[in-house]
């Protein structure tokens, strides 16, 4: 028996199949990464904590004596046991191992791939179609997303997709659609870009902001940075339907016909929903970086084809 292995059993750590399962749990809560298991990271002391480790099984230490080098190497064996599942996740091709994930992110995390996120679900019996909603992150999704938010901004922008067709839903359309979510809900911070609501559920995996096509997919709207904003489902309804629509500085639109509106209606409390779009010099809350601002070629054909002037 192994060194390792003998102070695994003496200790009575739990086995490499129990942390690979927290693991993954570990990377669902977190929205698809972690950071790696360094000493004073915040995953280690919470994975200890799930499973009620004592303060010896924290702090016991492996020792490797380096002969040629003539010294020795300390690692704690409960950040080695963490490492060893990891790795082997990532030998299925269940997690990214951090020396992939910061080409994507510059952060240097395991992050659940796709077969890693189908896993879960399945031990945590939910349906697959919820992936279509939480923001989970993945491998293949943020390979995506980083296409999306690097491409070169085009002057003369076409917000249209070419030749589109009714196509079977495909594995790749929905990377695709929920790359754009991502993206786009990314580069607003999670907020609201007309009222900067940020809100998510009580389990911190659904957030109540949402990815809205300025040219809508009905009319063959792209899934790309330039035709999306992040809005709040009040403000998304608004928008689809023509209530508001922006001007070229972003500066928001809102429809006359809201002045005709009676007086009960879109009121909450005593707050007006829709009046507040009339207050005038209001401006969106846009991402940081200009070059993944809406484009706009596609808030002009929100003006023209959707808005209520």
């Amino acid at each position: 028996m192994s060194y390792e292995r003998k102070m695994l059993e003496d200790l009575k750590m739990p086995t490499r199949k129990d942390v690979e399962q927290a693991l993954l749990q570990s990377l669902f809560n977190h929205n698809g990464v972690i950071k790696e298991f360094g000493a004073g990271e915040d995953i280690v002391e919470e994975l200890a904590n799930e499973f009620g480790l004592n303060e010896e099984q924290r702090t016991a230490y492996l020792k490797t004596i380096y002969k040629k080098e003539n010294r020795a190497k300390k690692s704690y064996l409960w950040h080695r046991l963490l490492f060893r599942a990891a790795d082997s996740l990532a030998k299925e091709k269940l997690v990214s191992r951090p020396t992939q994930t910061i080409l994507l992110t510059n952060k240097r995390e395991w992050m659940l791939t796709e077969d890693g996120y189908d896993r879960i679900l399945e031990i945590l019996r939910i349906p697959l179609t919820q992936k279509e909603i939480l923001p989970i992150k993945s491998y293949e999704v943020q390979k995506i997303v980083k296409k999306l938010c690097e491409q070169e901004r085009p002057k003369n922008y076409n917000p249209f997709e070419d030749n589109k067709k009714i196509v079977i839903i495909t594995q790749k359309v929905k990377l695709r659609n929920r790359a754009f979510r991502q993206a786009i809900i990314e580069a607003y911070d999670f907020k609201c870009a007309v009222c900067g609501m940020k809100i998510y559920s009580p389990n911190t995996l659904q957030w109540e902001v949402e990815a809205a096509h300025i040219v809508p997919h009905n009319s063959n709207g792209k899934d790309d940075i330039f035709n999306g904003l992040a809005l709040c489902h009040l403000h998304h309804w608004a928008f689809d339907v023509g209530w508001f629509s922006l001007e070229d500085n972003f500066k928001l639109l809102a429809s006359r016909k809201i002045q005709d509106l009676s007086a009960d209606f879109g009121k909450m409390g005593n707050y007006y929903f829709l009046r507040q779009l009339s207050k005038e010099n209001l401006i969106i809350f846009l991402p940081k970086k200009q070059e993944i601002h809406p484009h706009p070629n596609a808030i002009k054909w929100h003006r023209e084809n959707i808005f209520y002037l």
